[in-house]
């Protein structure tokens, strides 16, 4: 495992909290099993000529930021008004001259400091859902108390290693201040690495400079403490909002997600290998203008890329295609040696129900497969991400916990080969209580918090509760358990002061 460039100065350090949740998981996971190969090379160099050839000869619009084109001009690139085309294989020379194959993301308690790329996974949140739902309230609008909610969740889910970033958008706060709200939310209720701003370039910068005054700004100019997820306009353009908050976080030494958005159909061809095509061609294409604004900035190749239904136009998840194009993906990322996300529990389901269970199960596993390092929307999604679900937050965290003793592969030890087992046990007898069952089973097998095990009269005396039923009771107990991980009280005065500063500075926006 590499390890971080820098410890964090000691005085803060101290300051950082030390609680851990309940139950004992690792801060990420370290894969132990192999990724899988879906395509022959034959098959993977085709994507890639492909790509090269639509960046060649159609190239990417970068609107709205001079000074992106500016970069792509000095790097050799055709720049004709707004359009940038690239002779083959420049843009993967740039990507791997100088992009990071792993590096850490630190989280304001270092022991929940995550390693991104190689062998490593994080998981992460949904994001981005302007609505909200549970059982007893329904769907509403998201608010700041609905997303503070989902930050203490996540700290206290043991599965989750990571914050995310607008976990729901708390439209109750003017447009032009949430960010501030969001941000200090992560770092007030979670010790966890967390997500910024990338509405506007000035409120990725404001992101930034919160984690200054966290963290000091030297060791934020050496090390990954934020991340922020960038979305291209497909097909194939960059607008200035996007590229211009790349740039800053590239800048500041924090890691751009670079997300093509895709729905097969629409955004990209209806062909599957088409739409890799393109999605590798677009993610190629910003991670390296990362490089270019500052050579050795982390950054994650990241892929949104899914079916749609051709009668309706609404987006379809966890269907055959999309779990194809995270195969073929895993292994186009693998070929430029950079970190890769991709998305989660993903479901266009509007409960947390049968839809759901089966589409985000066929969504997260060929993520898995793939070799995603960074899975986001990987707890909570509902409505194809309209909707951010209480109950499916609890139910899809207890799945990754599935995946926790998934990715850790087989062990093989005396132990876990069981000769004693063997010895002990005569032929046609049952193991249930043997020595080596007895020493193992508190660990032998993943223990789910929510699946229901009892016989049909235990169930049905119990109140014959569904699976979201007993997600209520799970999510609210998670809240009412929650507390607030130390912070330096200075710390927290000046985060206040920089919010209250900037809020008093700008009149209320609300679009």
């Amino acid at each position: 495992m590499s390890e971080p460039a820098a410890s964090p100065p000691p005085s803060r350090q101290r300051n950082r909290t030390r609680s851990r949740p309940t139950i004992a998981a690792p801060a990420y996971i370290r894969r132990k099993i192999p990724t899988y190969a879906f395509l022959e090379p034959d098959g993977l160099d085709r994507l890639h000529t492909q790509a090269e050839q639509i960046l060649a000869e159609i190239g990417v619009e970068f609107r709205g930021d001079d000074a992106a084109l500016d970069l792509w001009r000095k790097a050799g690139a055709k720049v004709e008004g707004q359009r940038v085309r690239f002779e083959p294989g420049m843009v993967t020379e740039i990507i791997q001259k100088t992009t990071p194959k792993t590096f850490i993301q630190h989280g304001r308690d270092p022991q929940h400091s995550v390693e991104i790329g190689g062998d490593s996974v994080v998981f992460s949140p949904a994001y981005g859902s302007p609505f909200v739902y549970d059982v007893e309230q329904g769907r509403r609008y998201g608010s700041l108390a609905d997303f503070k909610n989902f930050v203490k969740m996540a700290w206290m889910s043991p599965w989750l290693h990571h914050s995310g970033g607008t976990v729901c958008e708390p439209v109750d706060v003017p447009v032009n201040k949430r960010h501030l709200d969001m941000v200090y939310a992560h770092i007030k209720h979670s010790a966890k690495p967390f997500m910024g701003s990338v509405t506007a370039p000035e409120r990725a910068e404001d992101s930034i400079e919160m984690c200054r005054i966290l963290f000091g700004a030297d060791f934020v100019d050496k090390n990954c403490v934020i991340l922020g997820n960038i979305n291209t306009n497909s097909p194939l353009i960059f607008d200035g909002v996007m590229s211009q908050g790349l740039r800053a976080y590239a800048r500041a030494n924090q890691a751009a997600v670079v997300v093509p958005f895709i729905l097969g159909g629409a955004m990209g061809p209806v062909t599957t290998a088409g739409a890799i095509a393109q999605a590798h061609a677009e993610a190629m294409v910003g991670v390296a203008l990362t490089q270019l604004e500052r050579p050795g900035a982390p950054v994650i190749y990241g892929n949104f890329l899914s079916s749609m239904s051709l009668r309706s136009g609404a987006p379809t998840f966890g269907m055959p295609e999309p779990a194809m194009a995270y195969l073929a993906i895993g292994q186009l990322a693998r070929r430029l040696g950079v970190p890769l996300r991709c998305g989660g529990s993903l479901t266009a389901s509007k409960l947390a129900d049968s839809q759901a269970a089966q589409e985000s199960a066929d969504s997260l596993w060929p993520a898995l497969l793939g070799g995603a390092n960074f899975i986001l929307h990987a707890a909570g999604w509902l409505e194809g991400g309209l909707v951010m679900g209480y109950e499916k937050f609890v139910l899809d965290c207890d799945h990754l916990g599935m995946m926790h003793k998934l990715m850790g592969g087989l062990t093989f030890d005396d132990n876990t080969l069981a000769m004693d087992a063997f010895r002990e046990v005569e032929p046609g007898k049952h193991f249930l209580g043997c020595a080596h069952t007895m020493a193992n089973y508190t660990t032998a097998f993943y223990d789910s918090d929510l699946a229901d095990n009892d016989s049909f009269e235990q169930w049905r005396d119990a109140g014959s509760n569904a699976a979201e039923t007993r997600a209520v009771k799970r999510w609210k107990a998670l809240l009412a358990s929650h507390t607030d991980p130390a912070l330096d009280p200075a710390i927290d005065e000046a985060l206040c002061d920089f919010m209250d500063r900037k809020k008093a500075s700008m009149a209320d926006a609300w679009y």
